[in-house]
């Protein structure tokens, strides 16, 4: 299935047609390509028509947005590095970006949902997955019908990934697979899982595998949603696994392997992330310039205040500093390069630049930055998720640190 987003690009481009994947150097791009700018308009007018009018509501109700995350499946929003011939939009990372930026600005719990199944579930199963894999896990995943999620968290051991305490044992034909996993996005409304489970606990990290499991499956409960500050339209809840029998094929790559699939995950899911952020705070730093254009005060809009002037100013450095370098890790990643400490990077600017011009958005607001009419409050919610998930800003700061001493190194 060709994505509408792919045919709309095709049919516009006016450059000799070559691989979307080939489109930019990293370096060399003053500017996006032409289809690219596409894609973003694309997304931009269909999160402004069909996701910023149902937000509010989203987030008050925790409300699944069923009909909108339908309507992104037949657009190749959902399944965007996917192969076509999988069903998915064969688009490159930095098409992903652009459209996670797009969607987050709109509704900042639809891109995390656009998030999970586009960067936890669907990429290590591209990375790692058999061709029977691929076919049973990856296409019906593809249009919006079924959405994936990922197990890697557990209620003891949050940033220290390796000490993962769930086991799986092989009996016979099944492996059985017991433990917690904690705040897992999408969980409520997933239809499968991608979990991690120690095989070999006598090897620490290396004894870690991950599992593909069908949503619902007998042994597997889910526990309380989770009622969270931001995103709030998206499920967060425990998987619990209590004697759960596998088939021996849904092992995701080699026994052992698991450690690095998800490490590998995470370090691409932080360029996804970061777009989050990057969408939140442009929204953020939109509702703030309407405001300060159409208050009054001491005979003028407040804009014209330098006092605001100078935040505005902020706000606008910040969030074009981290989008460059967003969508540098996006190129990087794109050309084959080595993009674990850009990716770092971008997550961590991202996240802090979101939560820093949301906070400053609140305060030109003033009071109505803190009610509900306004979405200031809600952008503010959303964007400390940002600094927190797929990797804290701590560990990023470890992250960016370890391969910057690796560089000096040789």
């Amino acid at each position: 299935m060709a994505s509408v987003l792919w045919r709309v690009a095709a049919a516009a481009a006016t450059v000799k047609p070559i691989c979307l994947r080939r489109l930019h150097t990293v370096y060399q791009m003053a500017e996006l390509p032409e289809t690219h700018q596409l894609l973003r308009d694309t997304c931009r007018g269909f999160a402004e028509k069909e996701l910023a009018p149902v937000a509010a509501q989203l987030d008050r109700e925790h409300k699944f947005p069923a009909e909108q995350v339908k309507k992104m499946g037949g657009l190749g929003l959902l399944a965007m590095a996917v192969p076509e011939k999988y069903g998915g939009a064969g688009l490159d990372y930095l098409a992903y970006a652009i459209a996670m930026e797009e969607i987050s600005r709109g509704c900042a719990s639809t891109g995390t949902i656009m998030s999970v199944n586009n960067s936890l579930y669907l990429g290590p199963l591209l990375k790692f997955g058999s061709e029977e894999q691929m076919r049973k896990w990856v296409t019906p995943f593809t249009d919006g019908t079924n959405i994936g999620c990922f197990g890697l968290s557990e209620p003891g051991n949050g940033s220290d990934a390796g000490a993962a305490s769930a086991t799986a044992r092989l009996d016979g034909d099944s492996w059985i697979v017991n433990g917690t996993k904690a705040w897992i996005t999408n969980s409520w409304d997933a239809s499968a899982a991608i979990i991690f489970a120690n095989t070999d606990k006598a090897l620490k990290h290396k004894g870690i595998s991950a599992f593909l499991v069908p949503m619902p499956t007998p042994g597997l409960s889910l526990g309380k949603k989770e009622d969270k500050l931001g995103i709030r339209a998206s499920s967060t809840a425990n998987l619990i696994f209590e004697d759960c029998r596998l088939p021996r094929e849904n092992l995701l790559g080699e026994p052992g392997l698991g450690f690095k699939i998800a490490m590998q995950t995470l370090d691409a899911g932080r360029i996804g992330i970061a777009s989050q952020a990057l969408g939140i705070a442009q929204a953020a730093l939109d509702c703030a310039v309407d405001y300060a254009e159409k208050r009054m005060a001491f005979g003028s809009p407040i804009s014209k205040l330098q006092a605001i002037q100078f935040k505005l100013a902020d706000m606008g450095l910040a969030l074009e500093s981290a989008r460059l370098l967003t969508w540098r890790a996006a190129m990087l990643k794109d050309n084959g390069k080595s993009y674990v400490k850009e990716a770092a990077m971008a997550k961590l600017a991202a996240s802090e630049a979101a939560t820093s011009i949301a906070h400053k958005a609140m305060q030109i607001l003033g009071g109505m930055g803190y009610v509900t009419d306004m979405a200031a409050e809600r952008h503010y919610r959303d964007a400390r998720i940002t600094e927190i998930y797929e990797g804290t800003s701590e560990i990023q700061r470890l992250v960016i640190a370890n391969q910057l001493l690796k560089e000096y190194q040789g």
